[in-house]
C-alpha cells in the first residue's frame, strides 16, 4: 500500500510539474489570442479557458517537458523562458487584430467616417468601421474553428521553441519584422477598395468643380462620400472578413 502511494505521489508530482509549465506558455498565448484574450472577456472566463487549453495541450507535449531543475534559479529561468515564448507567439497572433484596426482606420479616413466612434473589444475607442471589422472578424474566425486552430498552434509552438529555451534575438527580430510587414500588407489590402473609391470620387469632384466653379462641391460631395462608403462597407465586409479569417487560420495551421 505504501509503495503504491509513493508511486502515485511521484506521478502526481510529475503531472503537476508538467501542467504548471504548460500553463506558463499557454496562459501567455491565451492573454493575446484573438477572441479568447480580449479585454472585454471577464478575467475568470479567460482563466477557465486557459486551464481548458492546458488540458488539451498537455498530453501532446508532456514528453517534451524536461525533469524539474534542482536549483531555484534554474526553475525561475525555465518558467520565465516559457512565459516569454508564450508572449512571443501571442503577440504574433495579435498582429492580425492590429491589421483589422489599421484597415478600419484607413477606411474611416477615406470615407469621412472617422468621426463616428463606437464601442470596442479593447479598452480604447475606435472608429465604428474598425469596431465592425474586429467584431465581425472575431465572430467569423470563432465559427470557423478558431479554438481548434489555437490548440494546434500552441502544440506547434513547442516544435519552434523547445520548452525551457529562451527565444533567440535573431529569431524574435526576424519574426517581428515579418509579421509587422504581413500586418501592414493585410491592412492595406483590406482597405484598398475604399481608398481607390475615395480617390476616384475626389477626382470626379475636382472635375465638376473645374466645370462649375460656383457649385459648392463640399456640401454635395461629403454626404455622398459617406453614403457611398457605408454602401461599400455593406457590400465588401463579408469578402474582407472571409479573406482575413482565412489568412489567420492558414497562419495558425502553419506558423
Amino acid at each position: 500500500m505504501i509503495a503504491e502511494l509513493e508511486a502515485l505521489l511521484g506521478w502526481s508530482r510529475e503531472l503537476l510539474w508538467t501542467g504548471f509549465f504548460v500553463l506558463m506558455r499557454v496562459g501567455a498565448i491565451m492573454a493575446l489570442t484573438p477572441a479568447f484574450g480580449e479585454q472585454s472577456i471577464p478575467t475568470r472566463v479567460r482563466l477557465a479557458l486557459s486551464f481548458a487549453f492546458v488540458l488539451i495541450v498537455m498530453p501532446a507535449v508532456a514528453d517534451q517537458i524536461p525533469a524539474p531543475p534542482n536549483s531555484a534559479s534554474a526553475l525561475t529561468s525555465f518558467a520565465l523562458a516559457e512565459v516569454v515564448a508564450g508572449l512571443l507567439f501571442g503577440i504574433i497572433l495579435r498582429f492580425f487584430i492590429i491589421a483589422l484596426l489599421m484597415a478600419g482606420t484607413i477606411i474611416a479616413q477615406s470615407t469621412s467616417l472617422s468621426q463616428l466612434f463606437g464601442a470596442s473589444a479593447a479598452t480604447e475607442p475606435m472608429p465604428a468601421v474598425g469596431h465592425l471589422l474586429v467584431s465581425g472578424g472575431l465572430a467569423l474566425a470563432t465559427l470557423l474553428g478558431l479554438h481548434v486552430q489555437a490548440a494546434a498552434y500552441m502544440i506547434g509552438s513547442y516544435r519552434l521553441i523547445p520548452p525551457g529555451q529562451w527565444p533567440m534575438s535573431e529569431q524574435v527580430l526576424a519574426s517581428g519584422l515579418q509579421e509587422a510587414a504581413r500586418s501592414l500588407h493585410l491592412a492595406f489590402g483590406l482597405s484598398m477598395p475604399f481608398v481607390i473609391g475615395a480617390l476616384l470620387y475626389n477626382l470626379l469632384l475636382g472635375v465638376i468643380k473645374r466645370a462649375m466653379p460656383q457649385l459648392m462641391v463640399t456640401f454635395v460631395g461629403a454626404p455622398a462620400l459617406t453614403a457611398g462608403g457605408l454602401a461599400l462597407v455593406f457590400l465588401t465586409a463579408p469578402l474582407l472578413l472571409s479573406h482575413w479569417s482565412g489568412v489567420l487560420i492558414e497562419f495558425m495551421t502553419k506558423p
